[in-house]
């Protein structure tokens, strides 16, 4: 049974970082195409950004370009997001979601995932 798990989340003044954290279990997490979604209230899930199975390459929402960078550890199954100069509207529920066997860092919608995290939730206060 595949298990994403989340962590990091919190409040965080306007301009502070965050690091996420999201332990998977059950999948083959080095041919795992790892993304991260946030979903705010009253709006939809969207796409935040990728990781590639090596971790070479990565893919961000230009909402994030620059700001945020994704990492991740094949040896410890876990993908991080860095979070640098948060504005508030930033804060959502940020989801870590697997996509195996998927090899095209590009994919950026929900059905692209077949796996989900709980989630975790960001609040960026001014």
């Amino acid at each position: 049974q595949v298990q994403l798990v989340e962590s990091g989340g919190g409040l965080v003044q306007a301009g502070g970082s965050l690091r996420l954290s999201c332990a998977a279990s059950g999948l083959t997490f080095s041919t795992t195409i790892m993304g991260w979604f946030r979903q705010a209230p009253g709006k939809e899930r969207e796409f935040v950004g990728n990781i590639g199975w090596s971790g070479i390459s990565t893919f961000y929402a230009d909402s994030v370009k620059g700001r945020f960078t994704i990492s991740r550890d094949n040896a410890k199954n876990t993908v991080y997001l860095q979070m640098n100069s948060l504005k508030p509207e930033d804060t959502a529920v940020y989801y870590c979601a697997g996509a195996p066997g998927h090899w095209l860092i590009t994919i950026r919608r929900v059905t692209d995932f077949g796996s989900w995290g709980q989630g975790t939730q960001v609040t960026v206060f001014t």
